[in-house]
């Protein structure tokens, strides 16, 4: 059984940055995905960043309203996952959950919710 725990989260002004983490409990797969989503009241949770875990090779995938600001990684040695984001808008502002799934085949890591089968807690994110 996997186990995710965020941290990270916290609140900024507007072009600030912060970086969120995600620790991976028993993580012994190479293959995986794992992403970040964001969700606000009243709205669905929404795909931020995406990214396949296998080895050394690590594809990566952004929703559009994030590229260029946010960047994901994963470390495989301290099986974690990151996400720095830079130049932080107030419309970033929401709780921020990690995910994963086991396996691969995806042309890019998918971020669709009803892709994965594991969640955080979550960390929450307020730009003013």
């Amino acid at each position: 059984h996997v186990q995710l725990v965020e941290s990270g989260g916290g609140s900024v002004q507007a072009g600030g940055s912060l970086r969120l983490s995600c620790a991976v409990s028993r993580f012994s797969y190479s293959t995986a995905y794992m992403a970040w989503f964001r969700q606000t009241p009243g709205k669905e949770r929404e795909g931020v960043a995406g990214v396949y875990t296998k080895g050394g090779r690590s594809d990566k995938s952004y929703a559009d309203s994030v590229k260029g600001r946010f960047t994901i990684s994963f470390d495989n040695d301290k099986s974690a996952m990151y996400l720095q984001m830079n130049n932080l808008e107030p419309e970033d502002t929401g709780m921020y959950y990690c995910t994963f799934r086991f396996g691969g085949g995806f042309p890019a890591p998918p971020l669709d919710q009803r892709m994965y089968n594991y969640w955080g807690q979550g960390t929450q994110v307020t730009v003013s």
